[in-house]
């Protein structure tokens, strides 16, 4: 399996330099992933590096703690689109999901989808915070919300995706969603290769990980995220 078209090659650590951008990108170019994931001050740099190579430029929205107001994640979602980004991976207000405030959770991800109607919007609902039943919920409101992808982790939790998470979500969209494709990206957790083919075998078609040159190579070194 052509592990490739499913990595998006990731650096959002807060010690990240333009010259760790560039190298992130030039790897990414050089595999062809599918895309890189860099914070939102990186987005210019990346889409200028990455320009003509079919890699998107992904970035984060309210990350990673998910808990500023959706109008800010919104502008901050609207910017990193202007600035260049092709996709845009935002955190719910993981509270809310805790709290059972699901029309909360909804429309959080709706304000961000009308401020970015024309890129693809991931919806990461933080797995390793919440049980099975809210799991289900957080996704459904994610769909409902909007969601292109809806994605495991942030990868700066307690802990990243899992198979059965994958497998989990996988279900509630089929049962949501028969005619509409919504997808899922499993994020932390995914060091090696046997573990990517068991997260796309699971139903994940987009894989986020700082590990993907070691994924693809064979080996697998990187943090899952």
């Amino acid at each position: 399996m052509d592990l490739a078209p499913y990595i998006d090659h990731t650096l959002l650590k807060a010690t990240a330099t333009p010259d760790d951008i560039r190298t992130l990108c030039a790897e990414a170019r050089e595999h062809s992933f599918a895309a890189v994931c860099v914070n939102p001050v990186y987005v210019p740099l990346a889409a200028a590096e990455l320009a003509g190579s079919g890699v998107k430029v992904a970035t984060v929205c309210g990350f990673p703690l998910g808990a500023a107001l959706p109008g800010q994640k919104a502008v901050e979602a609207r910017l990193s689109a202007e600035a260049g980004a092709d996709e845009v991976d935002m955190v719910i207000h993981i509270g809310a999901a805790l709290a059972g405030d699901w029309q909360g959770v909804e429309e959080d991800v709706r304000a961000v989808r009308k401020a970015i109607p024309d890129r693809v919007l991931k919806v990461i609902i933080e797995t390793c915070y919440l049980n099975d039943e809210q799991k289900r919920e957080a996704t459904q409101a994610a769909v409902a919300g909007g969601a292109d992808f809806v994605k495991t982790s942030t990868g700066f939790g307690t802990g990243g995706a899992t198979v059965e998470d994958v497998r989990l979500m996988a279900g509630v969209i089929a049962a949501l969603q028969p005619a509409q494709r919504v997808q899922i990206k499993a994020a932390g957790g995914v060091r090696t290769p046997d573990d990517a083919r068991a997260m796309i075998e699971a139903g994940a078609t987009r894989l986020g990980t700082s590990g993907g040159v070691g994924l693809v190579s064979g080996g697998g070194n990187g943090s899952g995220y």
